[in-house]
């Protein structure tokens, strides 16, 4: 009786934190929606740092992949995404598999893969290519239809000066200048 007391407290308190931790959601989704604006997300909990020495791009037999934990939390933000009001966007993922899955767990639309978005710690040496080549790619896309890339906490760092933590998305507008404005994010628990 004790321990169904204890799950049942944990639960719901578990459940509490995830609806605090998403409380801003809604407003950010308006934002996604009004055309003027992108969201980058880091891939869910993949645990370690880094991949192999053997890593390669389509086996993800090579690579550092999502535990279980990160692929419930992907699916807990797809939904909390949908209850949110976004019901389809256009997913741009890493070609890493980490990325992948997180983005197909989402369930909010088809995934295309860019290269674009592959880990920046992969190309050292041009980083600063990379990611103008984004911000170039970024401010020719159409935002009426909302996107969400699917990224590593360093590419959103070197795009936007800020490094989420797994599963988090960030949002900004993108200006008229092509620049992109912080404006807010959902952090998962």
């Amino acid at each position: 009786m004790i321990r169904k007391i204890v799950f049942t407290t944990l639960f719901f308190s578990g459940l509490l934190g995830s609806l605090e931790a998403y409380a801003d959601a809604p407003e950010l989704i308006r934002a996604l929606l009004s055309g003027e604006h992108i969201a980058l997300m880091r891939h869910s909990i993949a645990p370690g740092s880094g991949d192999p020495a053997n890593f390669r791009i389509g086996d993800c037999s090579t690579q550092r992949n999502l535990s279980d934990g990160g692929r419930l939390q992907a699916g807990e933000i797809g939904l909390m995404l949908r209850e949110s009001g976004l019901r389809e966007a256009r997913l741009v993922s890493s070609q890493w598999c980490r990325c992948i899955e997180t983005a197909e767990l989402m369930s909010v639309g088809e995934v295309e893969e860019l290269e674009l978005l592959n880990s920046l710690i992969a190309y050292r040496g041009q980083s600063e290519v990379i990611t103008s080549r984004l911000s170039d790619w970024i401010s020719e896309q159409d935002l009426n239809t909302p996107i969400i890339l699917v990224t590593h906490s360093v590419n959103i760092g070197a795009l936007i000066g800020r490094y989420p933590q797994e599963g988090e998305i960030v949002f900004a507008r993108l200006t008229e200048a092509g620049d992109l404005v912080l404006v807010g994010s959902i952090q998962p628990n």
